[in-house]
């Protein structure tokens, strides 16, 4: 990599794991402290959330790796753009809710 990273993460477990510390480090990026039960504002995960709910509603499901990948690239592109559009405009709502709540838990 050219340019200095820093990484940013949820603190999920994943994120977490040995092997991810150790790619972090041996590519030198460093990582953003990140507060344990932080709220995650990012609107990715929930273009996720949309994602796994249109495999989970599909019929038939898939049933291997093959049609899995090839129904998460049909609905990928299936996400119509304004519902993405409308999360990133939904974001100084979002914010402001948290800084409310003092960071607790937000209805959205």
């Amino acid at each position: 990599m050219v340019a200095k990273f820093l990484f940013m993460d949820d603190n999920a477990r994943p994120h977490r794991a040995n092997i991810v510390d150790e790619c972090l480090q041996s590519e030198d990026i460093s990582r953003m402290d990140w507060p344990a039960y932080s709220p995650d504002l990012n609107p990715i995960e929930h273009v996720w959330d949309v994602l796994c709910r249109r495999i989970a509603a599909r019929q038939p499901p898939p049933t291997c790796p093959p049609e899995f990948r090839r129904a998460l690239l049909d609905e990928w592109c299936n996400i119509p753009q304004d519902q993405i559009d409308n999360l990133i405009l939904s974001m100084p709502r979002r914010c402001k809710a948290c800084i409310a709540s003092s960071g607790r838990h937000t209805p959205h």
